[in-house]
């Protein structure tokens, strides 16, 4: 059985829902996005979304954007996402870790070298947000052969093409919470409880909300709404305003803990 299941499946039993934080590989640099995965699972992540850093991330807002262009100018690679998550799993990451990035990367390096590393690095899940459903098939198949998840984005204005969408995604369905790109924000798809309970009946996977949610309030609201909530561009830019204590070995244990303080703050610890 995937981990991604096998967390859900025990998070169902306690009646909990997920905390699936989101943060983009090599910003600052790579070994600081080590420390950060260990830092939230000691926060209470119950599993990890790592961003490929990628020059256009088209469903990014600026925010992540801008840890993208950090990323990228330690020319961090699909490749070395791969390894970190191999590195993360040796030094005690016990979560569902996923890869959350664009085609082109994937293209780039090739399938039939990526998928094999991916299951040997333990990357449990991969989210391709700019591939169409019609378009999934090689990567699906590569998933199916190495026991990773497909786990597609569902949008509010999907409608008709909510059901093709989830009849294909394995491990949980990625529901956007509001038009447009990630980014924090106040106010959210108008009819996003409508939207929620359609994907929800034509599907029996987990269903998990995403795209903009940033503080206590809004974390509360929608984990009555789903099996789980992604926290990205929050996280992104926290650590964007901790840059300068985390570049510096005086104040880096600063920078985390003050990582570590928000995510307290978000979930209501």
């Amino acid at each position: 059985m995937n981990l991604i299941d096998q967390t859900f499946a025990e998070l169902k039993k306690e009646q909990q829902t997920a905390f699936i934080p989101f943060i983009t590989a090599g910003d600052p640099d790579v070994s600081t996005t080590l420390d950060l995965m260990l830092q939230l699972q000691r926060s209470g992540a119950n599993l990890i979304e790592l961003g490929v850093p990628y020059s256009d991330p088209l469903a990014d807002g600026p925010v992540i954007q801008q840890a993208s262009i950090r990323a990228l100018k330690n020319n961090v690679t699909i490749l070395d996402v791969i390894g970190l998550a191999n590195q993360a799993k040796e030094a005690g990451i016990g979560i569902p870790l996923i890869l959350f990035t664009y085609y082109n990367p994937l293209l780039q390096a090739g399938l039939e070298n990526l998928f094999p590393l991916m299951s040997k690095s333990g990357i449990d899940g991969i989210i391709v947000p700019d591939l169409p459903v019609e378009e999934s098939d090689k990567v699906r198949f590569h998933c199916e052969q190495y026991n990773i998840h497909y786990i597609p984005l569902v949008a509010p204005t999907s409608q008709e093409r909510i059901g093709p969408i989830v009849e294909r995604a394995s491990g949980f369905v990625y529901c956007v919470s509001s038009l447009g790109v990630t980014g924090q924000r106040k106010n959210f798809y108008g009819d996003i409880e409508e939207f929620l309970l359609k994907v929800r009946d034509n599907t029996h996977l987990p269903i998990i909300v995403g795209f903009g949610i940033s503080d206590n309030n809004q974390y509360r609201r929608f984990s009555e709404l789903a099996d789980g909530i992604v926290v990205g561009s929050a996280i992104v830019h926290t650590v964007e305003e901790n840059l300068g204590l985390l570049k510096q070995p005086t104040t880096y244990s600063q920078g985390i803990n003050n990582i570590r303080e928000f995510i307290s703050h978000l979930l209501g610890n």
